[in-house]
């Protein structure tokens, strides 16, 4: 996929801006079928799925928003990570009818934001999630190693491309290899379009309380060396199970954590057929 292919996807859909305080949501829809949100991760835009939407959209209806302070979308005044959920379901609603029922899926601080949308669904009774998929989430109060990024500011031309490339492979993707043209443009306007700081947004240890209250049924994929859970996924595994029981999970070889992008090729055959059994 080139870089004219993301220009080509972000055209074929259709936008849409729901209000909020301190200004709109900007979402993306395409497809017909079954609403499925897609939730990105921190300092990023609906753009982190670029790999999955064409497949999912066959099947159904995709909605990505970019996130309050992400993307194109405003930051409200004052909020927590609950707030936070609630002005995403609040824009959903409008979008697809307070009553219809939907499957989520989250990235990263997307994953972490699924984990708390569903811990409302699952604590209001509402019943409205057909599953959760978590997908690289973090904020489990397990160990993790520490990554260091490189600035971009101040850095213009092949030096600012350069600290992209760095901080992808530091945190993104595990195989160098597939740091390709698309995933530089994809990181280098997400960069340039995030206000938000999520690490700011969530305490260690929330989603695991969040996931105590997730009714629906619950999904969760990591790469394998997924740079926030390497080389403790052993942890994150044992951790879900004792949660959920009844947890579907997936560590997918060879990939990081930008999994869905890395691995689209393994990662989208899952996910859809996960969602198709409910």
């Amino acid at each position: 996929m080139s870089a004219d292919f993301l220009a080509s996807l972000e055209a074929s859909a259709t936008r849409h801006e729901t209000a909020a305080p301190g200004g709109p949501l900007v979402w993306h829809e395409w497809g017909q079928g079954e609403p499925l949100v897609l939730l990105h991760g921190g300092a990023g835009s609906w753009r982190h799925w670029t790999r999955n939407i064409p497949v999912l959209a066959k099947e159904w209806r995709v909605l990505a928003p970019d996130m309050p302070g992400l993307g194109e979308s405003a930051a409200p005044p004052d909020f927590d990570i609950w707030d936070y959920a609630r002005l995403l379901t609040s824009g959903l609603d409008r979008l697809i009818g307070a009553g219809t029922r939907y499957h989520l899926a989250g990235f990263s601080f997307g994953g972490v934001t699924s984990g708390h949308i569903a811990a409302l669904d699952g604590r209001e009774g509402t019943g409205r999630l057909r599953s959760v998929t978590l997908i690289g989430a973090g904020a489990l109060g397990l160990r993790r190693d520490p990554v260091t990024l490189s600035s971009v500011r101040n850095k213009q031309g092949e030096a600012r491309t350069e600290a992209h490339r760095a901080n992808l492979a530091a945190l993104m993707i595990a195989d160098p290899a597939r740091i390709d043209a698309l995933a530089l443009r994809i990181q280098a306007w997400n960069s340039d379009h995030a206000r938000l700081r999520s690490p700011r947004l969530i305490r260690d240890g929330a989603l695991r309380e969040a996931v105590r209250e997730i009714t629906a049924p619950l999904n969760v994929i990591y790469g394998e060396h997924d740079a926030i859970a390497y080389p403790y996924m052993d942890e994150r595994v044992q951790l879900f199970h004792a949660l959920r029981p009844d947890v579907r999970m997936q560590i997918i070889p060879q990939a990081g954590h930008w999994v869905a992008f890395e691995a689209a090729e393994v990662f989208n055959p899952l996910l859809a057929g996960w969602l198709r059994e409910g």
